[in-house]
């Protein structure tokens, strides 16, 4: 069974979280495919801050908790005794297993979005509405949580250009048939998807049914990340 995540992350703050990303890539390896997926995501909770500042939600304290609460799923296990801690998930389990191989960093990227999406997101979602009181699928936080969609697809572009102009400058031109991946693997439908998993999630939980859901969504994750990660 996959490990219960801490609902209580040591971040207070989005600017917290990504001080503690900075510290992940300066003790990882140039090379180290977590390293490339960390960077990509330290530099889109940058972005996505920067984009959310000056913008009015429903329920924002929902939001920027959750922010908090979702990178904390990540951030606990590269904290944690790599290369892989013995109650490391499935889903995550597979891009530390392969972190490095000599494979495209985006390769890597996706890997750890996949992983943290579709399978980290979900639960994020439920400890959140768990410790703020009230349902997760609330209309203002529904409202909410697609407005995020908007926000990435403006910050996406900014995101590239920064990690092919910096630390992994090599993005770019190894991308070979990546691309043809990148496509497919389109972040408004992982985010919808995790969205649905987050509902259910809720109905099940303290059923029979909580613990062989987890499992089968850990699995699911496992194989989309293989295949992102075949050479």
């Amino acid at each position: 069974m996959a490990p219960q995540a801490d609902p209580r992350p040591p971040e207070e703050s989005v600017a917290d979280v990504i001080e503690r990303m900075h510290r992940v890539s300066q003790r990882l390896a140039p090379d180290d495919g977590v390293r490339a997926f960390n960077e990509m995501y330290r530099i889109t909770t940058q972005q996505v801050e920067a984009a959310l500042a000056g913008r009015s939600f429903a329920d924002p304290m929902f939001m920027s908790r959750l922010d908090v609460v979702f990178a904390h799923l990540y951030l606990g296990l590269v904290d944690a005794d790599l290369p892989r801690p013995p109650r490391t998930p499935r889903s995550w389990g597979v891009l530390i297993e392969a972190r490095h191989r000599r494979l495209p960093p985006l390769h890597f990227a996706l890997a750890g979005m996949n992983a943290h999406i579709n399978y980290d997101l979900p639960r994020a979602l439920l400890l959140t509405a768990r410790e703020l009181g009230g349902p997760v699928d609330t209309p203002a936080r529904a409202e909410d949580f697609r407005a995020i969609n908007d926000v990435l697809a403006r910050t996406m572009p900014q995101v590239k250009q920064e990690l092919v102009t910096g630390l992994l400058g090599v993005l770019d031109g190894a991308l070979g048939n990546s691309d043809d991946r990148a496509s497919m693997w389109a972040i408004e439908r992982a985010r919808e998807f995790a969205w649905t998993t987050a509902r259910t999630l809720a109905t099940v939980t303290g059923t029979p049914l909580a613990g062989a859901f987890t499992e089968s969504l850990d699995r699911m994750v496992e194989m989309s990340s293989r295949l992102l990660l075949a050479p």
